[in-house]
């Protein structure tokens, strides 16, 4: 019988808690928004995560924007590095619009994974920049297990590049504020291991 492929490398991708504006669908980037009473609470609920998922004294990354550091620090994370290459999408003139806005008043059928954001990043510029971050990942000494903190479509898109799957393929990944999704490489594969919700709880449908 085969044997079962080890894991060399855990990487733990956590999206900020709940704003004001994930609460309302309003595309967040740039601007510097703060946790919700129950984004922080959720935050919080994040606490002893590195123990649950098994992951050996890992390397913390974390968006310089507030609402990921804030998830962090009340998650009892210390942040390692901040970068701003792992940053929100930069959406550019869609900057506070829901879809549903950017659909009536610009573009019909628009979606951040197929069109990009007028004025700010195009899908082949954000594949790039998120491939680069993949490869920051990648050239960690020692296979190292790494947390990553960040916003909802750039975990969304790191998840799919590090899996080797075009970013649109994002919109299929659900990972509401708060939520974790855990990548494990092995010898062999890489694979996405676990998608949960807020403290635990099964991951739910989100309209961006």
């Amino acid at each position: 019988m085969p044997s079962k492929p080890r894991p060399r490398r855990h990487v733990l991708v956590i999206r900020h808690g709940q704003t004001e504006w994930s609460l309302s669908d309003q595309h967040t980037s740039r601007t510097d928004i703060d946790l919700t009473v129950q984004g922080e609470e959720d935050a919080r609920s994040l606490r002893g995560i590195v123990e649950r998922t098994g992951l050996d004294q890992p390397y913390v990354i974390a968006s310089p924007r507030r609402r990921a550091q804030r998830t962090a620090a009340l998650a009892g994370l210390r942040v390692d590095e901040t970068s701003e290459l792992f940053t929100e999408w930069d959406y550019g003139a869609y900057e506070g619009l829901t879809r549903k806005q950017i659909q009536a008043d610009d573009e019909p059928g628009w979606a951040i994974w197929t069109h990009g954001a007028r004025g700010g990043e195009s899908v082949a510029q954000m594949t790039a920049r998120v491939d680069r971050a993949v490869r920051h990942v990648e050239d960690l000494p020692d296979a190292r297990d790494v947390v990553i903190v960040s916003h909802g479509h750039f975990s969304r898109a790191f998840i799919c590049r590090f899996l080797g799957w075009p970013i649109v393929q994002g919109a299929n990944i659900d990972l509401r504020p708060a939520g974790t999704a855990l990548l494990v490489e092995t010898d062999s594969d890489r694979r996405l291991c676990e998608l949960h919700g807020p403290a635990g709880q099964r991951a739910s449908s989100t309209s961006i």
